[in-house]
């Protein structure tokens, strides 16, 4: 089962609307994992702990911190970047295909930006 983590950067319609769309989904967003100011390496900890796929909006320093959660022996469920100029509705399309046709091992220690090609 597919899992997400939204990080603290994630718009909120994203999570709700991803909620809206299909209630079955399993989105835990940032206000209920409470990670206002957790910095990006123990957020990915968390979401890996979670056995969660963390959905980000962070181009900047996410793939940095992931790449060094990686090399440091850690395994992810992945992340999945979010454009911040996609539009909302695209990014629940994108995310909820993600969740109904795949399985989470397709995205084990992987960082993809979406939409995928």
């Amino acid at each position: 089962m597919t899992r997400f983590l939204a990080d603290a950067d994630l718009n909120e319609g994203i999570v709700a609307g991803c909620l809206r769309r299909e209630p079955e989904m399993d989105f835990l967003s940032a206000n209920e994992a409470d990670l206002e100011g957790v910095p990006d390496p123990e957020v990915l900890a968390l979401a890996a702990a979670g056995d969660r796929i963390l959905v980000s909006h962070d181009f900047h320093t996410m793939p940095r911190h992931f790449g060094n959660f990686l090399q440091a022996g850690n395994s992810s469920p992945g992340v999945l970047l979010v454009p911040q100029r996609l539009p909302v509705g695209e990014a629940i399309e994108e995310l909820v295909l993600i969740w109904a046709a795949s399985d989470a091992d397709e995205w084990r220690n992987r960082i993809l930006r979406i939409p995928l090609p």
